[in-house]
């Protein structure tokens, strides 16, 4: 038996106790944690012909078709997925109507955690109308509890809402901590692979953006899910960055609503229902996540500034990339903006990370600097430095969705073609 110091933020270990990190600077003083020897357990080695053969992983579908595509055709038997998200987003919702579809197809699912008390759980069947679901509650947070009844009863799917909630006795830190978190998640993925039971992690958002901490459990996972939304438009989408039993970065859509969260089976549609054409610093861009593809509306409002340094807010892209194209269009198309507050939003909370969203944004810009409307225009092609315009990929799949929601007109880069951004800003009708 040997006793560690480590902590609790960036997972640095010690032999000597400290009341501050001396890697991450935390202030927090560093835990203890004794470490037990555990017996090995020797696996012979198994030929890979014989694995695949006695693998007999099986999907099991949710019954929520948006889900089942972000999965990969659903949840793979002796997988463990981790669920993040921000709270409020409808993590626990998601995961409930889930279980009630597969209840209502004859899987076995346990709902454990500690967060919420069985009488909560049910309110919200009841709302979601899934009173009547044969669903099992296990309010415990005990994380050993929750292993000794999965390994005795081996139900189908087990979703643990959250991780956080659980605690492991013999561990040191706080719950929620780091090595909770990890020990927790540990026992339970040795679960999940030795009984064959799908295990799905409900994991909340830390302040740096972690899901269930700072990158503690993706490594560990097999899947790991992100739900997003704004809460003000009741939109959500839910992204897969990490998957290994099928495509990462698969988006699916979601609409909350008071009966719980209902699929968006044409996204474009419901991100342009609202948008206004006529209104400078609009333009419409066709984002790619996977194999679909999205028509996302981008809005840039550009306004004189009381203040010094000028205001700069930026939701859905990058804001080091704004900062960027407003550096590129005050040297290389005069459009200053250096006195003025910026502001760039996409809407219904879409976030956009790929560099073909430079043009239409630069766009957005140049239109409210100008006052005037774009009209019926989608864009999309990546800036350089020097203002050149350069073609993104999967260029027929963006024309074919821009043409689809009604969008007649398109500017973007070809391959082996050249445009400068103050070309596209002409052919837009934005001429300086």
């Amino acid at each position: 038996m040997s006793i560690r110091f480590h902590c609790e933020h960036c997972g640095y270990a010690g032999s000597k106790w400290m009341g501050f990190c001396p890697q991450c600077d935390s202030t927090e003083p560093l835990q203890e944690i004794v470490d037990t020897p555990t017996a090995s357990i020797t696996a012979p080695p198994v030929p890979l012909a014989a694995a695949r053969a006695g693998n007999g992983r099986q999907r099991l579908e949710t019954g929520i078709n948006e889900f089942d595509r972000v999965l990969g055709g659903g949840l793979v038997s002796g997988s463990v997925v981790l669920l993040g998200g921000e709270p409020g987003v409808g993590k626990s919702t998601l995961t409930l109507q889930a279980m009630g579809s597969l209840a209502s197809s004859g899987a076995g699912v346990l709902l454990a955690g500690s967060e919420e008390s069985p009488q909560q759980v049910g309110l919200r069947a009841e709302r979601l109308g899934l009173g009547t679901a044969e669903i099992d509650l296990l309010t415990s947070a005990d994380v050993d509890q929750v292993v000794s009844v999965v390994a005795k009863n081996q139900p189908d799917v087990v979703v643990v809402d959250s991780i956080q909630t659980l605690s492991v006795p013999d561990i040191g830190g706080v719950t929620g901590g780091m090595s909770q978190i990890r020990e927790c998640a540990a026992r339970l993925v040795r679960v999940a692979k030795t009984t064959g039971t799908a295990v799905i992690l409900v994991g909340h958002v830390t302040k740096d953006g972690g899901l269930a901490g700072p990158k503690a459990l993706e490594h560990i996972v097999d899947v790991v899910l992100s739900l997003e939304g704004d809460p003000d438009r009741g939109l959500r989408a839910l992204r897969s960055f990490k998957n290994r039993f099928g495509a990462t970065h698969v988006v699916g859509m979601f609409d909350m609503q008071h009966t719980g969260l209902v699929e968006v089976l044409d996204p474009s549609k419901a991100f342009l229902a609202e948008w206004d054409m006529d209104v400078p610093g609009t333009i419409a861009f066709p984002a790619v996540e996977g194999a679909r593809s999205v028509m996302v509306e981008i809005q840039a409002l550009v306004t004189e500034s009381p203040h010094t340094p000028p205001r700069r807010s930026v939701r859905g892209v990058e804001a080091s990339r704004i900062h960027q194209i407003l550096a590129v269009l005050t040297r290389h198309c005069s459009i200053d903006v250096s006195n003025k507050e910026v502001y760039v939003n996409v809407v219904g909370g879409w976030r956009l990370v790929e560099p073909g969203c430079d043009l239409p944004v630069a766009l957005a810009i140049a239109s409210s600097t100008l006052n005037r409307p774009l009209g019926s225009l989608a864009a999309w092609g990546e800036i350089g430095l020097a203002a050149e315009v350069r073609a993104v990929p999967l260029d027929l799949r963006r024309r074919e969705e821009a043409k689809r929601v009604g969008i007649g007109t398109s500017i973007a880069a070809e391959q082996g073609s050249r445009l400068r951004l103050i070309d596209a800003m002409n052919r837009s009708g934005l001429t300086v």
